[in-house]
């Protein structure tokens, strides 16, 4: 297991003071970490998937508030992320998307809004191309997997590569496009979190071929809300203006002014309340049950 810091132990007991339980799912890549928090509305069951080097506990402010309104809430950890444990062997996104494939399979059992930021909004799309039934809809906020330029990608690969304070620094401003005055404070962390084996073997196996297709985008049929705050600068423009002509057309698309690239950081209040108007809205379409026999692992 990780070096878990101080502040995602203390977030962990805060949500298990909530009820919200703490538990490990066995998966292809090992023993993943997840919260799964009892919810107390009758919307349906919320997924909630966080990003590249990140964790759930980021997401803590949003999912309190999702809690109130949603059947269940479930915040799982991607492999090597968070508390989950080191990946058996050396994590790519086949593995990564294998692993979180068989843990939703296995958790989910009633269709899901399935919510992801960055890494995780990629992992929400994939998800929703092979497990269409058991996805409800979608909400994306600055979803990786758009194709891009081959000088687009290297740079956007070579920003994950810190070596020095001033590389975290700027990585910070790229996230929501201000310098607050705490970033040096966090600089030392995200470097260090970047600079572990389990983040470079990651963003090491990204190749283009990663990325969505316009016909898979346009293939999926569920309801989609799409958020990119106008203060991302991590991800190229070209991402965006990809996923507006691509995805498909009742694809609802919005750009808060107020967000970045992470807006579970930047606004949890208001994040919270778009993701429950679009769950009430799908509420009156009903959904079918899931299948009793789950796909085959792909």
């Amino acid at each position: 297991m990780v070096l878990i810091p101080l502040a995602e132990r203390l977030t962990r007991r805060a949500l298990t003071a909530r009820g919200i339980r703490s538990r490990f799912v066995e998966t292809s890549a090992g023993r993943q970490h997840m919260y799964d928090a009892p919810g107390e509305g009758p919307l349906p069951p919320l997924v909630v998937i966080h990003g590249i080097s990140s964790s759930a506990a980021g997401f803590a402010p949003v999912v309190t508030r999702l809690q109130r309104r949603a059947r269940r809430v479930l915040v799982p950890e991607l492999p090597g992320h968070g508390f989950s444990w080191e990946p058996r062997a050396p994590l790519t996104v086949e593995t990564l998307m294998d692993a979180m494939t068989g843990l939703l399979d296995k958790e989910l059992t009633e269709p899901a809004i399935v919510c992801g930021n960055s890494l995780g909004g990629a992992v929400a799309l994939r998800y929703a191309l092979e497990r269409p039934e058991r996805v409800r809809g979608l909400v994306l906020t600055s979803p990786a997997g758009a194709i891009m330029e081959a000088a687009e990608m290297e740079s956007l690969l070579a920003g994950f590569r810190m070596r020095s304070r001033a590389d975290g620094v700027a990585f910070l401003e790229r996230l929501n496009g201000r310098r607050p005055w705490y970033l040096p404070l966090l600089a030392p962390d995200i470097v260090r979190q970047f600079s572990r084996d389990v983040i470079v073997n990651l963003t090491d196996a990204i190749r283009p071929e990663h990325n969505f297709t316009p016909d898979q985008l346009a293939t999926l049929q569920m309801p989609i809300l799409m958020l990119w705050g106008r203060g991302d600068r991590l991800l190229p423009a070209s991402s965006l203006a990809y996923f507006r002509q691509h995805l498909p057309r009742h694809a609802r698309i919005e750009e808060p002014a107020d967000m970045g690239h992470c807006p579970h950081l930047d606004n949890p209040a208001k994040l919270a309340a778009t993701i429950t108007r679009f769950a009430e809205d799908l509420v009156r379409t009903p959904s079918p049950p899931i299948p009793s026999q789950p796909h085959a692992p792909s």
